[in-house]
């Protein structure tokens, strides 16, 4: 062979070893990025090649799925009721991908799980009948949320404090998912994502603003549990006004007239004293309202119910004036509706949280379980002790204070109402909050919380007794009957 030949002998195997060695990469390395390439349509023609699974509360589909015509993608999803469940179910998009329970269970619903393919499928490449999830939740809770909430920017959420199932989710204004599920919802998209009133974001998760006085449920359990005070019943070391420490700022209260100066936890509560849970806090200290917080939840960065919830924040490194405006659900302190639903519902099951989640099983196409959600864990937030005296003293608030529009006759109701600063200087309305618990005679019980973002209402009209706790008395009744 002359010197010619075998030059381009080699180089020619050089080529093939090369092309060989990129078909490899490509093949092993660059596959999964490939498939996930949002210009890629394989993944998507798959996927709604058949009809999805669905989404199930109390035994009834709230999803389905309809057949769909002049495009390569056979199927796309449907809703029913998609407005009152989207902070539930997310959506599922032939564009735009797939949010909340559709995002998180995609593969069962699609059929691409592996627990749904049998042997035979398994060896054939046969698509699976997709699967099921089944939530928590109680469709006349829900309902009530959504029909109380109308028209106003805010979420609400209620949970069973025993075993920690989510039974209503609702955030306003809200959206249906059915209007971008197929290939050609541009407009509407668009229309939805560039909504002033953000009605996609699921305010009841991801949404947190300041509590305002309901955060004043954790200061009390904190001055309880550190033994600054022995009972809810006992005179405080309170001057009303209030002076910030290390400042000239003076903290007073929005009732001027309530008897604020030294009062007792309970009283305080009732009339919901600034003056008494600034002190408190600064008493205490950052670091111990800190534990107690986050005990109840708070800067729990990894929250799944099982979607993901924004963190809820008790801030570090204050100064001794902050840590008072803390007290009162201020400064930096953030919470989500979910968090502050936490925060009544251990209180009211003997200081004792279980974890919150919205879905109990997930299922095969004819029902059988692929995925029985074991009970949720469980941590002790407060003693015993403790918890029953927040619990009379939410009471009180309910029966003879600031949350009387929570009474329901029948039904042992405690609450607290909150009014949270908005904007520089409060110059914007005011967030309303009302976080409560409900009790039947057979000892049923429902932890509940409202936020009302925006209702439209007056500045001079806005009040978590007002505003949220309506909403809240009509989901405790419909979960108590």
């Amino acid at each position: 062979m002359n010197k010619t030949i075998r030059r381009a002998s080699v180089f020619s195997l050089l080529l093939v070893l090369a092309l060989l060695v990129r078909a490899t990469w490509v093949q092993f390395y660059d596959g999964e990025a490939l498939a996930d390439n949002k210009h890629n349509r394989r993944g998507a023609i798959e996927q709604y090649a058949y009809p999805l699974g669905d989404i199930v509360v109390a035994g009834e589909s709230v999803t389905g799925s309809e057949r769909t015509t002049g495009s390569d993608l056979a199927y796309k999803r449907t809703y029913t009721d998609g407005k009152l469940y989207s902070a539930v179910t997310g959506y599922s998009s032939q564009v735009y991908g797939a949010t909340q329970l559709e995002g998180i269970y995609q593969d069962v619903l699609d059929g691409t799980d592996n627990r749904l393919k049998s042997p035979v499928d398994a060896v054939t490449g046969k698509h699976a009948d997709p699967g099921n999830v089944v939530t928590t939740l109680d469709p006349k809770v829900q309902r009530a949320a959504y029909e109380a909430l109308g028209d106003t920017k805010g979420a609400a959420v209620a949970i069973d404090p025993g075993t920690g199932e989510i039974l209503g989710m609702v955030s306003t204004p809200s959206y249906d998912p059915s209007r971008i599920s197929g290939s050609t919802d541009g407009d509407a998209w668009q229309a939805l994502t560039e909504d002033e009133d953000k009605p996609m974001v699921n305010r009841a998760l991801r949404q947190p603003l300041p509590p305002g006085s309901t955060f004043k449920l954790v200061v009390a359990a904190a001055a309880l549990e550190n033994g600054l005070y022995d009972s809810v019943d006992e005179r405080t070391e309170s001057p009303d006004p209030y002076t910030l420490p290390g400042t000239s700022t003076v903290l007073r209260n929005e009732n001027r007239a309530a008897p604020c100066e030294d009062a007792t936890l309970r009283t305080a509560l009732q009339y919901s004293c600034n003056n008494v849970f600034a002190k408190l806090a600064a008493d205490l200290g950052e670091d111990e309202v800190n534990a107690t917080a986050e005990k109840f939840g708070f800067n729990d960065d990894e929250q799944d119910v099982p979607v993901r919830a924004s963190e809820s924040v008790y801030p570090d490194g204050m100064d001794q004036a902050q840590t008072a405006l803390s007290g009162i659900g201020q400064f930096d302190v953030t919470a989500t509706p979910l968090q502050m639903a936490m925060v009544s519902a251990a209180l009211a099951n003997g200081g004792e949280l279980v974890g919150p989640h919205m879905v109990s099983e997930v299922t095969d196409a004819d029902g059988s379980t692929l995925q029985d959600l074991p009970d949720a864990s469980s941590h002790r937030v407060v003693s015993e002790r403790t918890a029953a005296q927040l619990t009379s003293a939410m009471q009180t608030v309910v029966d003879r204070g600031t949350g009387s529009n929570a009474q329901i006759p029948g039904l042992t109701v405690g609450g607290k109402t909150g009014t949270a600063q908005h904007g520089e200087n409060n110059s914007k309305t005011p967030y309303a909050w009302f976080t409560s618990y409900a009790e039947d005679a057979s000892g049923k019980q429902v932890a509940v919380a409202v936020l009302i973002e925006d209702s439209g209402a007056a500045r001079s009209e806005v009040s978590g007794n007002g505003l949220a706790a309506p909403v809240a008395r009509a989901m405790m009744r419909a979960a108590l009957g």
